[in-house]
């Protein structure tokens, strides 16, 4: 399993580099690809696989096609409003359906309020990497970003390894502890420190440890909250597409937490980064 985790990240990697190094409509196209996969994986996971209605069929297509439209919010104009505008129509077409099911459907609340936390959790999220891109010093804060969440995935596995002893949270994740939630902000602020100093030397650092703590503990956060819902689903991964590390939502899920950090730190923080 490792060697296959191995193998997939050194093929998948030269791909990922490119595309954020090229930017636009290449890096958005990633995302929107990423966006759909997830979606996917997420409404596998949160809804009975079963249940194969037309209600649910509509309600999930709709999601994809307006987790799509943040997306080409996102690219089309580097703008909060454009986005936001794309989500709260989103939740007004979710209104107006629920509307339609109400009278013979008696979950039709609960599975509204499920697909638009889908679409805040993991559309949105991934919207914000895509503006961050089109931002000023997008490709490096992309490849900051994305280096950040791996060093602390990394940190934490090796660190919980080698000196776990006191469980993190063990009624969702039972193989996280402490100490290796510890090891993993510490190589969060490592590896963020390292790219800071040689890449983006202008930002303040203070302001910049902070979001490189901010953004370790969403990152966690996130991990655990997707493992929620494999735990209350009885599922192990979010899918099998990538081969070693499970699905896409798999390998996301600390980033979908760490993402909106970050941006609102370059937005409204780290002031010219």
């Amino acid at each position: 399993m490792h060697l296959q985790r191995v193998i997939t990240g050194l093929v998948a990697l030269p791909f990922l580099v490119y595309l954020i190094y090229k930017g636009g409509i290449f890096f958005s196209a990633l995302i929107a690809a990423v966006c759909v996969l997830s979606l996917w994986e997420y409404f596998r996971i949160v809804f009975n696989s079963q249940d194969k209605s037309s209600s649910r069929m509509i309600m999930i297509i709709l999601s994809l096609c307006f987790g799509l439209l943040l997306v080409l919010a996102a690219y089309k104009r580097s703008s909060s409003s454009l986005l936001l505008g794309t989500l709260y129509s989103y939740l007004i077409v979710c209104g107006f359906f629920s509307l339609t099911q109400f009278k013979s459907d008696s979950l039709i609340l609960q599975n509204i309020s499920t697909h638009i936390q889908g679409m805040v959790y993991i559309s949105l999220s991934l919207a914000l990497l895509v503006m961050i891109r089109q931002s000023p010093y997008g490709a490096t804060w992309i490849f900051w970003i994305l280096g950040i969440i791996f060093a602390g995935d990394i940190g934490a596995y090796y660190v919980g390894r080698a000196f776990g002893k006191h469980k993190l949270c063990p009624s969702v994740s039972p193989g996280k502890t402490i100490e290796g939630a510890v090891g993993g902000l510490a190589a969060n602020m490592l590896l963020g420190s390292v790219v800071k100093f040689f890449f983006l030397p202008n930002l303040p650092w203070r302001e910049s440890l902070l979001m490189f703590v901010c953004m370790g503990i969403a990152g966690q956060i996130g991990d655990l909250f997707e493992s929620e819902f494999k735990r209350a689903a009885g599922v192990k991964d979010s899918g099998t597409i990538l081969p070693g590390h499970g699905g896409i939502l798999d390998r996301i899920d600390a980033l979908l937490f760490a993402a909106p950090v970050a941006f609102l730190f370059k937005r409204f923080v780290l002031i010219g980064g």
